[in-house]
């Protein structure tokens, strides 16, 4: 449980972490990118323990101290296998922690029809195989070469998505791409007019196109925007808060971007619930009891039955 500013006691679910988990610490953001003079995050805080360990323990123990109940495990996969995460990571942890994570396993870039149809095949195995609540996909990021989260080579994988009644979570923002105009939610907003019921997380919310995101998701219910590391000092952030206690009460999600930034230091700097609403996806009968502990907080929930695949 989270003490907000407020006096409120709250629940945190923490929608985005990579834990330092077999082949998640193959990834550029337990490696490379943590020693870059300009890492991003860096102004949230240090690095956190148990990513300098490679310690699921340490990171279970951060979890707890932050009052952080549930979190969402986002895979990656790119064109670079060793620079990936397997589906059956993301599944071994929701099955070794099933009151703790969901898993949304890493889809790679299709650049034609074949590998389409490659990626639909990996969908299907991600939710209805191993039972995984979503997909996460890097349209603009520079290992996943691509032409943006509108290019009709993904069509195909969204229509499946939709179809199994699964999230699709996206990473974008003007450092996740080899061009600033892979950042732009326009594309998003033309996807999701495309696609509406297709449910739509976008990781980094866009950065920096604060008010054309939020334009986004208000056009487009089935949009949910969570700005991480970067709703927290740069420029713009003041307006995630302002649309998260009128616009967007129910399509703001909190999420630490773990291993980027602590999850400590993010749950305290956010501080307080962003609305007196909320929205609890799900996909067993546990995460009702999340729905609870948020009602009896004082926040309003509305559940949705989003994540379980159906064949």
């Amino acid at each position: 449980m989270h003490q907000s500013s407020s006096g409120v006691k709250s629940a945190v679910i923490d929608f985005r972490v990579r834990p330092p988990f077999n082949s998640f610490s193959n990834l550029t953001i337990f490696n490379a990118r943590l020693a870059a003079h300009n890492r991003p995050a860096s102004w949230v805080g240090p690095v956190p323990e148990s990513v300098l360990q490679r310690s699921m323990d340490l990171f279970l123990a951060e979890l707890d101290a932050a009052g952080v109940q549930r979190a969402v495990v986002w895979g990656r996969a790119v064109k670079d296998p060793n620079a990936s995460t397997t589906l059956e990571d993301v599944a071994d942890l929701v099955k070794r922690y099933p009151t703790r994570f969901l898993g949304f396993g890493g889809i790679r870039i299709p650049n034609n029809p074949v590998e389409s149809e490659i990626a639909v095949s990996e969908t299907e195995k991600a939710l209805v195989n191993l039972g995984l609540s979503g997909i996460t996909l890097e349209p603009g990021f520079a290992l996943s070469p691509t032409l943006g989260p509108d290019d009709p080579n993904l069509y195909p994988v969204y229509e499946r998505c939709q179809e199994l009644n699964a999230v699709l979570a996206l990473t974008i923002s003007v450092r996740a791409g080899t061009a600033m105009k892979y950042s732009n939610p326009e594309a998003v907003d033309s996807v999701a007019r495309r696609f509406p019921r297709l449910k739509i997380v976008i990781g980094h919310s866009c950065w920096p196109w604060v008010a054309q995101a939020i334009g986004v998701a208000y056009r487009n219910s089935n949009v949910y925007l969570h700005p991480d590391f970067y709703g927290l000092g740069c420029a713009g952030h003041q307006q995630w808060v302002e649309a998260a206690n009128t616009l967007l009460e129910r399509q703001i999600i909190f999420g630490s971007a773990y291993p980027l930034a602590a999850v400590g230091p993010m749950v305290e700097r956010y501080g307080v619930a962003p609305g007196s609403n909320g929205v609890v996806f799900t996909n067993n009968d546990d995460a009702y009891q999340t729905a609870i502990v948020l009602k009896d907080a004082g926040v309003g929930v509305r559940v949705v039955e989003a994540l379980k695949a159906r064949g």
